[in-house]
């Protein structure tokens, strides 16, 4: 499936039906008396989050949503049905804005949460309801009201807890691979992770947490370079950042500070969100160069690093520990 995670739709509310003229033949009454009915109210546009999708893929099809219109009144003051509402099912975690002037309308992040987007137009009066003293038989009726047309841009940003963010080849696929059943591809050369991956990690009591495993950051990606402006958005919502940097580079302390300057420069509070550094791959290096390593890394950040070899089951028992450490210290 086509992980999509940005779609531009419209939306339009149904139209209310329109009032009539018409009259009913009763003794006593001037004219027969007025029977025209209401018409009916339009149908309103509702968005509903679902947890059975992961994707926006489908408005890539289709992206033209519609309710109803309203039945026109009818006589014997009867009132025009109104027409039926539109329900758009959308994942979980989708923001939803005005795509004209970007205002949020809503955030779905819940199962079961619901938008209404566009609401349906009134009906139209029927000349019932222009009956008074002064005018016992009104001939006058009204058109019912459009509904409600906009642009919606919908953005998908993912629920998880905690982010696994890195250079591209940090080994974040790696991890998130051997920490939950989750299988994304490996390889070994740049960008070979090209969407976000979830991965459900059980916590010792047995509840589980959720992973995200975010495409390689590079510099510049921030204003649009590689492919980590595009998924940065979908770390926004984490609690904990898991910061992985590849013991095998020729710097650690510039890898860091490229993924740290992203991550300023991107706002939204990322560089301020409680972050764990993480010397990935230690395995590829020897013990006395890994501690060079964690010791320069250290320094540069200020930060205590976690070492860590994802093939080798090396310290991810010390790595799950100060995970759900620093998430229950954030509770």
């Amino acid at each position: 499936m086509q992980f999509i995670d940005q779609a531009t739709i419209n939306v339009r509310a149904g139209r209310g039906g329109d009032g009539i003229v018409a009259f009913r033949r009763e003794k006593y009454v001037p004219a027969g008396g007025p029977a025209g009915g209401n018409g009916g109210k339009g149908g309103d546009v509702w968005l509903q989050a679902d947890a059975n999708l992961q994707t926006l893929l489908d408005f890539r099809y289709q992206r033209e949503f519609k309710a109803g219109d309203g039945r026109r009144g009818g006589p014997n003051r009867c009132t025009g049905a109104g027409g039926e509402d539109r329900l758009i099912t959308v994942p979980c975690g989708t923001e939803v804005r005005h795509a004209d002037n970007g205002e949020l309308l809503g955030d779905l992040t819940a199962a079961g949460d619901r938008l209404r987007v566009a609401s349906g137009g009134r009906g139209g009066w029927g000349n019932a309801h222009y009956l008074s003293n002064r005018n016992r038989a009104p001939e006058r009726c009204t058109e019912g009201v459009e509904g409600e047309c906009l642009p919606l841009q919908l953005e998908l940003k993912l629920l998880a807890e905690v982010g696994i963010i890195g250079l591209p080849n940090a080994g974040k696929s790696s991890l998130i691979s051997v920490l939950s059943a989750a299988r994304p591809r490996i390889a070994a050369y740049p960008f070979s992770t090209l969407v976000p991956n979830l991965g459900v990690v059980r916590r010792p009591s047995g509840d589980g947490t959720v992973f995200a495993d975010i495409p390689g950051l590079i510099a510049g990606a921030s204003q649009g370079a590689g492919l980590g402006h595009a998924f940065l958005r979908h770390i926004e919502r984490t609690r904990l950042l898991l910061h992985l940097v590849d013991a095998s580079a020729e710097s650690v302390e510039q890898d860091h500070r490229v993924v740290l300057q992203e991550l300023e420069a991107y706002g939204h509070g990322l560089a301020e969100r409680p972050r764990l550094l993480v010397l990935s791959k230690c395995d590829l290096i020897d013990e006395e160069e890994c501690r060079r390593r964690c010791d320069l890394l250290s320094a540069a950040s200020g930060r205590a690093v976690l070492p860590i070899a994802a093939v080798t089951g090396q310290g991810l028992q010390a790595l799950t520990a100060s995970v759900w450490e620093a998430l229950a210290e954030q509770r």
